[in-house]
């Protein structure tokens, strides 16, 4: 693993995006602000397939190199791929195109990677609007994790381009977990993740309807098991606490559900009694979170004790969700059709728009 120790090193920033018009701007006009070189700084910016002015805006800005790509079914991994394989520069940071890079990240991450065991270094993500929505200001309590040696990233990362040369890069069909799946190659590969304690990127989640909360959590249960999926068949555990969790907590809830009702159905005593012994099981295994983990989330979240029962209500309801993506994949792999993204049903969203 060789390393330039010079810290102005030069950087591909990929962006990506689809239908990203309300927040392409700022996403390039931050890197444009950034405190690092500029002249050591090149702006990939992959459309994958907008119907919107995404491509013309990017187009506007005479140092952004625009690809436009139209894949069948759209998916981050084909759009960082692409971007990352059109540049050269030894480092690269990509970045989802409705977040707003911190000025001084650069300086701080590259300085980051003067450990040439460091095969990708991230920082802090913020919501800009937690304020506005329940949902926005769940996101940013869950968007971080503790300071030090990481086990995965997310979208917002810079990492070097041997990294992704030595593991292929992402995984093209995923739609959900393609960071963390990525992640764990580049430790097998020999690299360590280093999460820094400093601000890397701003982002605007959005999310007013529980419509969009409750997709994003069926994605995520979705990605929980394709990344479980393929970690298991190299002998890893990771994700098997998040996976199981949702199995038996979601699973637990909504057997005893299924089952009860027609035991209810039969009128008689002994069948109401299991019934109703089935359903006090099942929820109390749904309401975990709600009813033994307050103090927890009120230590480790820093929360009130208000803030964390509001979080302990969305940690005990969310896998029910997340359980319905956990069944997608599996079906998908007993049929060969796993989930995939199509292009018009994607696009970015501000938080401005809906107040």
């Amino acid at each position: 693993m060789l390393q330039d120790n010079k810290i102005n090193q030069h950087i591909d920033c990929v962006l990506i995006g689809i239908n990203s018009a309300k927040t392409l701007g700022n996403c390039i006009d931050s890197i444009l602000s950034s405190e690092y070189p500029q002249d050591k700084l090149h702006i990939i910016y992959v459309d994958g397939g907008s119907s919107d002015d995404s491509v013309e805006i990017a187009q506007r800005y005479n140092n952004v190199e625009v690809i436009s790509i139209h894949p069948q079914y759209p998916s981050p991994g084909i759009g960082r791929n692409t971007g990352w394989k059109a540049g050269s520069s030894p480092l690269v940071q990509f970045l989802d195109s409705d977040t707003v890079l911190d000025r001084q990240w650069f300086m701080k991450a590259v300085k980051a990677l003067g450990d040439p065991q460091i095969g990708a270094v991230l920082g802090m993500r913020q919501e800009m609007h937690p304020e506005r929505s329940l949902f926005n200001w769940i996101g940013n309590l869950e968007w971080n994790g503790p300071a030090g040696e990481s086990d995965c990233f997310g979208g917002d990362v810079l990492m070097r381009r041997t990294a992704l040369e030595a593991t292929g890069g992402y995984d093209e069909e995923l739609v959900g977990g393609e960071d963390p799946e990525l992640s764990r190659r580049i430790i097998r590969a020999g690299w360590q993740l280093l999460r820094m304690d400093a601000s890397m990127t701003h982002h605007d989640l959005a999310m007013f309807k529980l419509s969009q909360y409750l997709r994003r959590a069926y994605r995520s249960g979705y990605g929980f098991a394709a990344v479980r999926y393929r970690e298991a068949a190299v002998g890893s555990d990771f994700w098997h606490y998040e996976y199981r969790k949702i199995s038996i907590k979601g699973g637990g809830f909504s057997a005893a559900l299924v089952i009860s009702i027609p035991l209810l159905g039969m009128g008689t005593v002994l069948s109401s009694s299991a019934a109703l012994l089935l359903l006090m099981t099942g929820t109390t295994l749904l309401l975990m979170p709600r009813l033994f983990k307050v103090r927890q989330f009120m230590r480790e979240q820093k929360l009130s004790r208000s803030d964390a029962r509001r979080y302990a209500w969305h940690c005990s309801f969310v896998v029910l969700p997340q359980l319905a993506g956990v069944i997608r994949f599996h079906i998908g792999q007993l049929v060969g059709n796993p989930l995939r993204n199509r292009s018009n049903r994607l696009a970015t969203r501000i938080s401005d728009q809906s107040i």
